[in-house]
């Protein structure tokens, strides 16, 4: 049986109480390469009115490191994280790029995911450009013009990581900054993991291992998580129909709520408003038997975590009707 959940609907005060304090650090918002929902100073004061705590600026093609902090001067209160992206844009796995981001304040260093090798599939297959993602369109855009856009490998030939790869890692584990895998591949992951957790890198996510391009079955997740990494569950990927809601719920359990962590995904103009996913994935989680405490590890505690801020107290409904 299929789970039908109705994500365009304002969420449940429950869902809302739930997921306060939390920090979306997974989202793409304008201004971008493309159209989005909503601006990044519009979802600051959104915020304000919710009661997220903030939000990650995630672009495909350039660093937002500075942006963030503009915007966060803009809306005083609001927890706004820059971020790198190593994609072709920024010359790939170029750790004087991240090490130049991480002395700027970024706190989220994601590897390759337009330029992947692993998605690169998308752009070069013929026949395969009548109805794609707006990435595809942009980066099909982008060869039109001559523009040298070569997928960014991770590994070698033989499957070990490339030498560059590593010094990103370094870059990394110096800066303490968060690792996401970006869209590679489950083999490219898995070795990408193994090295950081080496390194003594402490916040490494996993990015939506549901997503297509992923795929990562949940007992390869369960190695993954025993290495130190967050799980993410994204959103868009379960309300876009992409995978069922009845994945996201089985990988969640096999892997358990300390090890993962929730993002939206969000800012795509036909999706639902950014500052509503989290409260909307709460919403189907309850229904579908998470407890309140499950839902405040995965999209408080850990979300928190990953932005490098301390705990909130516990909020439950109960509680809250208790207080007032």
């Amino acid at each position: 049986m299929t789970t039908q959940i109705d994500d365009q609907r304002t969420p449940g005060e429950q869902a809302r109480v739930l997921v306060r304090g939390a920090v979306d650090y997974h989202v793409h918002v304008a201004p971008d390469f493309v159209a989005r929902r909503i601006t990044d100073v519009e979802l600051a004061r959104r915020c304000l009115e919710t009661g997220q705590a903030g939000f990650g600026l995630k672009s495909h093609y350039a660093p937002t490191t500075e942006r963030a902090q503009v915007v966060a001067a803009a809306v005083p209160g609001v927890i706004v994280l820059g971020a790198i992206t190593l994609n072709r844009a920024v010359g790939g796995l170029n750790p004087l790029a991240v090490e130049v981001a991480a002395r700027q304040g970024a706190r989220i260093v994601w590897f390759p995911t337009v330029s992947s090798v692993n998605e690169q599939d998308e752009v070069l297959q013929p026949g395969r450009h009548a109805k794609v993602p707006v990435w595809v369109q942009f980066e099909l855009s982008l060869r039109e013009t001559g523009l040298a856009c070569e997928p960014v490998p991770v590994v070698d030939e033989r499957g070990a990581l490339l030498p560059e790869a590593l010094a990103v890692l370094d870059v990394v584990a110096r800066n303490d900054l968060v690792l996401c895998t970006g869209h590679l591949g489950r083999d490219e992951v898995f070795r990408l993991v193994e090295a950081a957790a080496e390194r003594g890198i402490r916040d490494i996510v996993v990015t939506h291992p549901e997503f297509p391009s992923q795929s990562i079955p949940p007992d390869d997740q369960v190695e993954l998580a025993a290495m130190g990494a967050l799980m993410e569950r994204a959103f868009t990927t379960p309300h876009t129909g992409k995978v069922s809601w009845e994945r996201v719920f089985e990988a969640t359990r096999t892997v358990g709520a300390e090890r993962t962590v929730w993002a939206t995904d969000l800012g795509q103009v036909a999706n639902p408003p950014v500052e509503d996913g989290l409260a909307l994935m709460a919403d189907a989680f309850l229904a579908d038997g998470f407890t309140e405490d499950e839902i405040r590890t995965m999209a408080v505690a850990n979300t928190r975590r990953v932005a490098g801020l301390e705990p909130v107290a516990e909020t439950s409904v109960a509680a809250r009707d208790e207080a007032s």
